[in-house]
């Protein structure tokens, strides 16, 4: 199999295809011959060296956490799937920029016939993130406002689609550039974050979806209303200014779920999700990677493994 690997810590010139053992799974796994495999931010900042604290890794590493393929083998224990089964998962938190991925099968879901095999492996890791940031953490419930930070990026753009699905007003923050596009997703005013204060825009909120972090979260708590919520996936809210205004921080590590990902995929199945993807060959990973982690994205940058 060919793999990207990841001999020392450092820039995206690090990553490079190498020929490695095939994957073998185990009785609980299943094997995936890998269509596509999403780029994220969690990518890069392993990459960066600044994780290895938190997440030790033997080097050399394959980078990449979800993927989208086929099932070419499947463990003694695994009754939901068989070879050739077309399925996408959150596989972990390495493993899926190859052409070969193992996950328990527990982290996959067929994947949305509506969806091309390669562009369903940008799908798990952002779809999660917004489906567990609003229904399990911030609580989402229909009448509500909500204000998405970085509305254009991978998780902002499912989350607003869910937000909106839920029944709950969007506000979502991006470049003017992108206002159309949140606007198609859902968005029900959309802030331009480069020419004013969102803060001098909206108020009242009952949730904040933090997907950016730094001042933008240190900005947000003024626009929660009293016994809100503000949400985060990147970092960790401070609990002093969440009890000076009255409201809840809340700051999570997405997890890996198949059966929420297969309502997921039942959502882009109705048509009522949708995924706008890059899709780049796997020999453009340095690129791609660059691409993400400059910023600015609009939503997901998806390897094709096959060529």
């Amino acid at each position: 199999m060919k793999a990207i690997q990841v001999a020392q810590y450092g820039q995206a010139e690090a990553l490079q295809l190498k020929d490695v053992p095939d994957l073998a799974p185990d009785d609980d796994q299943v094997l995936i011959n890998v269509a596509g495999s999403g780029v994220n931010p969690i990518d890069w900042k392993i990459l960066s060296g600044a994780m290895k604290q938190f997440i030790p890794l033997p080097l050399p590493y394959t980078p990449g956490v979800e993927v989208s393929g086929t099932v070419a083998a499947v463990g003694k224990n695994v009754t939901d799937f068989v070879v050739g089964d077309k399925v996408f998962g959150f596989i972990g938190i390495v493993g899926g920029y190859a052409t070969q991925a193992l996950a328990s099968a527990d982290r996959l879901a067929h994947t949305p016939s509506n969806l091309s095999l390669q562009q369903a492996g940008g799908v798990p890791a952002a779809a999660l993130t917004a489906w567990q940031a609003l229904h399990e953490h911030a609580l989402l419930k229909a009448g509500q406002k909500v204000l998405i930070h970085g509305g254009a990026g991978g998780v902002g753009s499912f989350a607003i689609q869910l937000a909106h699905l839920a029944g709950a007003y969007v506000v979502a923050t991006s470049s003017a550039k992108n206002h159309e596009y949140l606007r198609s997703l859902g968005a029900d005013e959309v802030i331009d974050y480069t020419s004013v204060q969102f803060e001098d825009q909206v108020a009242n909120v009952d949730a904040v979806i933090d997907l950016v972090g730094a001042q933008t979260q240190a900005r947000s708590w003024r626009v929660i209303k009293r016994g809100g919520v503000l949400v985060s996936p990147v970092s960790a809210p401070d609990p002093q200014m969440a009890s000076a205004y009255g409201v809840t921080g809340k700051h999570f590590a997405t997890r890996s779920d198949g059966r929420q990902l297969a309502e997921i995929a039942g959502l882009f199945t109705a048509g009522k999700l949708q995924l706008q993807a890059q899709v780049v060959a796997l020999s453009e990973v340095v690129d791609a990677v660059k691409q993400s982690w400059a910023g600015h994205t609009r939503g997901k940058i998806v390897l094709d493994v096959s060529r």
